[in-house]
């Protein structure tokens, strides 16, 4: 039930995906927003820059942070029309300087959440080169925010109080690390995938890479192009002996590392055993909040973010903090602003509890806790129902599945072959009433994809 609701003041920190959508939304309702973000742009983890830090594994605390993880090449896994805010479509620009493809590269997607920013006048409420130190709650039950511009002196922080505020600081820039028996001992040069950004470097190497998510499958092609040799270990590989990736003569599958050794080795499970130069890490991140004090509330623990009501809210804590992005990129700020009455604090952390055992019950370790995947869309219904917004367009569901589909079957060529034009063409379709966009108007009088 939606009930009338005072103006808040509402801290949104950072400026990605997340927290622009945070920000229009609560903007919409009425609401003072302020948003604080470190770089001097809007788009995030989509900011590509070809800096890297100086400790390649990212582990050292004391280093100074490099926040994109994006690499040169990069190109999005998804579909355009898919990955797009349902009130703001992702179309082809028809500028010269933009990247019509449907899977385009990220600096397209950087276009495009700056386009959403200007076209939503998002940027007013940004304050960028800004850097979030601490936040916590007061007594009287507001939030303080402490902040400073980027290289700014310490005597030059600044405190202000909010009525809430939204964590949106995403969770590409503090590497998680295989764990490796006797790795210390190893000669070889270890790497993140969060410092790859071309593939020169490697060049005539011996590379072990370790993972099988998106930007494991991506870097490891790419690897192999000046590599010698490329070894990817995986742990949905359980081959008795070394497969060789098909369509490639100097790329081999592995089940997972056993151990490394003095002599510059590396072992895997299976008995296989190879001399390597790099061992690169495409083991994802850890969700990192450095800044955010609750006073032992809220904690990190293997990847999990919690006690978290639907991944969004810590209950004795709601509706006055939350967390947008930790497993999707969408949500709706009727939740964070009380236009929507959340269950009681009980209640929640009843269902939170609920959750946990049911993962612990599934065999689902605690840093998957926030992977969506098997019911992300039922997920994002329910929660649209909870809004009364719209559900889940049945094209984006079917083309979220044929994608993936088409990705198995067609890995090296996916973003550039595929069968569902008729999903393209029923996106557009739908685009054209939700929005007024010359864009989709073109594009469906020629339509040719």
């Amino acid at each position: 039930m939606s009930t009338a609701v005072a103006a808040r003041d509402v801290a949104v920190i950072g400026a990605g995906a997340a927290g622009l959508a945070a920000a229009r939304q609560l903007r919409r309702e009425g609401h003072s927003v302020v948003v604080f973000e470190r770089e001097s742009l809007v788009g995030g983890t989509w900011i590509y820059t070809q800096n890297t830090e100086p400790d390649p594994l990212g582990i050292d605390p004391t280093r100074p942070v490099v926040h994109s993880s994006l690499y040169a090449s990069l190109r999005t896994n998804l579909p355009r029309e898919s990955m797009s805010f349902r009130e703001y479509p992702f179309v082809p620009k028809k500028s010269g300087q933009r990247d019509p493809r449907r899977f385009p590269g990220h600096k397209e997607v950087l276009e495009y959440l700056k386009d959403y920013a200007s076209e939503f006048g998002l940027g007013e409420l940004v304050r960028f080169e800004t850097e979030v130190n601490r936040v916590w709650r007061m007594g009287n039950g507001k939030w303080e925010v402490r902040s400073r511009k980027i290289g700014g002196k310490e005597e030059e922080e600044k405190d202000e109080g909010f009525d809430a505020v939204v964590v949106c600081n995403g969770h590409y820039s503090e590497p998680r690390i295989a764990l490796i028996p006797a790795v210390d001992g190893w000669p070889g040069k270890q790497i993140h995938s969060h410092n790859y950004r071309v593939p020169e470097p490697f060049r005539n190497q011996v590379v072990v890479v370790i993972g099988s998510a998106a930007s494991a499958v991506d870097i490891s092609r790419e690897i192999a192009s000046v590599a010698n040799q490329v070894h990817i270990a995986s742990r949905s590989t359980s081959a008795e002996e070394a497969a060789m990736l098909p369509g490639y003569d100097n790329v081999w599958l592995h089940p997972m590392i056993e151990r490394a050794h003095e002599d510059g080795t590396i072992s895997f499970t299976n008995g296989f055993k190879i001399a390597a130069d790099v061992i690169l890490h495409c083991t994802g991140y850890k969700h990192h909040f450095p800044f955010l004090d609750t006073k032992g509330i809220v904690t990190v623990d293997d990847n999990r973010v919690g006690p978290l009501y639907k991944h969004v809210f810590p209950p004795s804590l709601a509706p006055w903090l939350s967390f947008v992005g930790l497993p999707y990129k969408r949500v709706d700020s009727r939740h964070i602003i009380g236009r929507i009455l959340l269950p009681s604090q009980d209640e929640m952390m009843k269902d939170v509890e609920a959750f946990y055992s049911s993962l612990q019950k599934s065999g689902v370790p605690k840093r998957y806790t926030h992977n969506l995947s098997g019911y992300q869309f039922d997920y994002n219904d329910w929660l649209a129902e909870q809004c009364g917004c719209r559900k889940t367009e049945e094209w984006r569901r079917k083309m979220y599945s044929a994608t993936s589909l088409n990705r198995q079957v067609r890995p090296e060529t996916y973003r550039d072959e595929w069968e569902d034009q008729d999903l393209v063409l029923e996106a557009y379709q739908d685009f054209e009433k939700q929005i007024s966009c010359k864009d989709v108007s073109l594009k469906l009088q020629n339509f040719k994809i």
